[in-house]
């Protein structure tokens, strides 16, 4: 027999950790390979680790809720073959270890430490522990965690957010002269700003977040947060697409088996036109910005309760077919359940389909650390005047958000008219969707 170690996958380009959400085999368990071992959850997305390896589950090195660096070990599977040697075990078990507790002189503390401690882990945590325990002034030396031998996790900080009770540090206690007035003693933070209290009414449904709905929810707020976001919105006529589009779905459905959407022709207008504008397909790095060098047009896809970002990888290179076959595939995957989580990496720019639920006017939120994103809203009959005479025109409007770090109106303004410019000189003589 011999031991094999799982580690934890990098699921995402700027991804360094993931938590443990859920374990879906236990010791003892016999896998085959590729079979589902758990549930990770990160800032970016929720997926599943695969195993690597058929055999029997002999440890679950990482618990439910602990959030581990990308390579560590999460758990350890027997599998046939040769033993291992008392060596590779032990190595095996030396390499884990980092995983469960870091030492104490490479751990992560707050500025202010605490300075007792409630167990073997306290005064250690994770960076995702520590940016939460941030961001909300949590003093995470009155946290009882939930982890590891006392570890504070980051589904202890979320139940603390949640309930709205925020532990914080007494006032250190100073000598005042007798003579002096004397202090009013420090408020809390409920106490400063209590937090709302919604009550549950009879008729009332109570909805668990999952953990895919957090990770939405923490991108987004992440992006708000961050990205100085602005807002543009061109209107165009798409007449000449309508009905060239219209003229070609019945033979298209029947030669290619899917359908020729509205859609690939926007993802394809928007790929030309970030080639010949390269600076839209950026993204800011703190002091830097890079830009892109391959199109990668990220599209939303959502289900009942969650909101999937695939990404179409090398648009501009792709013909209409091919970017509605992808179109078509992706949104098939999400709503199947198949899609994987290298199909969410490295989008560049992203074209959200807003028309589709009839919206003629938004402002999407971008997708970090993306630096712009693209409503396509409904397109709807209005009467236009065209050489001073009013005719019934099919128009869209565009809606551009944008991260005014990365870029300023003039490219943004600039782009926009080119999108406009392809998508008004659709035509069988200019536009082949092959």
């Amino acid at each position: 027999m011999a031991i094999e170690n799982i580690l934890m996958p990098q699921l995402g380009e700027s991804v360094t950790e993931g938590t443990i959400e859920k374990w879906i085999v236990q010791v003892g368990d016999k896998v085959e390979k590729y079979d589902s071992l758990a549930e990770v959850n990160t800032d970016k997305v929720t997926a599943e680790i695969p195993s690597s390896f058929a055999g029997i589950i002999k440890e679950l090195v990482a618990k439910e809720g602990e959030t581990l660096d990308v390579g560590a070990i999460v758990c350890v599977i027997e599998t046939e073959g040769e033993a291992s040697s008392p060596e590779k075990v032990e190595a095996a078990s030396t390499k884990a270890e980092p995983a469960k507790e870091m030492p104490a002189e490479e751990s992560v503390k707050p500025a202010s430490a605490p300075k007792r401690e409630k167990g073997a882990a306290a005064g250690r945590y994770s960076p995702a522990v520590l940016r939460l325990s941030q961001e909300n002034n949590i003093d995470l030396s009155l946290v009882e965690g939930s982890g590891h031998e006392g570890r504070i996790t980051r589904k202890d900080l979320q139940a603390i957010i949640e309930s709205g009770n925020i532990p914080q540090a007494e006032p250190a206690e100073v000598a005042v002269p007798e003579t002096a007035p004397q202090a009013a003693p420090a408020k809390t933070q409920s106490q400063v700003q209590p937090q709302a209290s919604i009550p549950v009414m009879a008729g009332d449904i109570e909805i668990p977040v999952t953990g895919i709905r957090r990770a939405i929810a923490s991108n987004m707020l992440k992006s708000k947060h961050e990205a100085p976001h602005a807002w543009m919105m061109i209107e165009v006529d798409v007449t000449n697409l309508v009905n060239y589009r219209d003229s070609l779905k019945n033979e298209f459905k029947q030669n290619e088996g899917f359908n020729l959407t509205y859609f690939a022709f926007f993802v394809k207008a928007v790929s030309q036109a970030l080639k010949e504008f390269p600076m839209m397909n950026s993204m800011w790095a703190g002091d830097k910005i890079i830009q892109k060098k391959d199109i990668n047009i990220s599209i939303a896809v959502a289900t009942e309760d969650s909101l999937y970002v695939p990404v179409i990888k090398n648009a501009d290179e792709k013909t209409i077919k091919g970017i509605g076959r992808d179109i078509q595939d992706l949104a098939g995957k999400v709503r199947t359940g198949k899609l994987k989580s290298d199909e969410m990496q490295g989008g560049t720019f992203t074209v959200n389909n807003t028309g589709s639920f009839g919206s003629v006017q938004s402002m999407g939120i971008i997708n970090h650390p993306q630096a712009a994103i693209l409503q396509i809203e409904s397109i709807v009959k209005r009467p236009v005047i065209i050489n001073g005479m009013i005719g019934a025109r099919d128009m869209v409007n565009l809606c551009l958000s944008l991260d005014h770090r990365v870029l300023d109106g003039l490219v943004c303004g600039r782009f926009l008219a080119r999108v406009k410019e392809i998508l008004e000189n659709v035509s069988p003589e200019t536009t082949s969707i092959y």
